[in-house]
Order: C-alpha cells, then sequence, then structure tokens
C-alpha cells in the first residue's frame, strides 16, 4: 500500500505562506491520484485540491488562486504551495490517496498543523 507522511505547517501571521509536502511512498507506479484535506477544529473535514496520475489538477473554490498542488516524481512527493494566508486556513492538513484500491488508506495520517495569526 501507498504510505503518506505529511509535514511543512507551522504557526504564520495572515498573508504569509507555507509549503506543505506529502511523502507519498509508491504513489506513481501505481498512479494513485493523490489530494489534500484539511479540517478546522469543530469542524467537517474539508476537501481542498487534487493532482492526477496525468498531472491534472483540481481546487476547492475557496482556494482557487491561493494554492498551488505540484509533484516531485522522482522523489515520490506532493506538495501544497499556500499564499496569503487567512485565519480561515487554520486547520489540520491531511493528504490521502484516491483510484485504485492499492492508493488508499485504511486511517487518516499524522497530518500537519497550519495556524493563522490575525
Amino acid at each position: 500500500q501507498v504510505q503518506l507522511v505529511e509535514s511543512g505547517g507551522g504557526s504564520v501571521q495572515a498573508g504569509g505562506s507555507l509549503r506543505l509536502s506529502c511523502a507519498a511512498s509508491g504513489y506513481t507506479r501505481k498512479r494513485c491520484d493523490i489530494n489534500w484535506y484539511r479540517q478546522a477544529a469543530g469542524n467537517e473535514r474539508e476537501w481542498v485540491s487534487s493532482i492526477r496520475s496525468d498531472d491534472t489538477t483540481k481546487y476547492a473554490d475557496s482556494v482557487k488562486g491561493r494554492f498551488t498542488i505540484s509533484k516531485v516524481e522522482s522523489n515520490d512527493t506532493v506538495y501544497l504551495q499556500i499564499n496569503g494566508l487567512t485565519p480561515e486556513d487554520t486547520a489540520k492538513y491531511n493528504c490521502g490517496g484516491s483510484g485504485p484500491l492499492i492508493c488508499r488508506q485504511d486511517y487518516w495520517g499524522r497530518g500537519t498543523q497550519v495556524t493563522v495569526s490575525s
């Protein structure tokens, strides 16, 4: 199965930027789609962005123009560049695979926390 480990979060002021990383071992060979999700305290988990094995990308309307998803297949890593951070972006961010069954995880990983102060 594909293993996913998130990193890159932190505490920043509004207007700042972060680049989140998802180390997704094995996803390239298995043609997996990789997604980013986030969950703020007390809220439902929200889908944020995805990148398919053919490099097509999608974004939630709330993050278009500020978030950019990309991948580096040579080291099995998917990135989420976040610009113009606002307090509403505060959440725990997780990545997750979709597509073939082998790409999917039974449990959410540790995630990475993004905290934005006003």
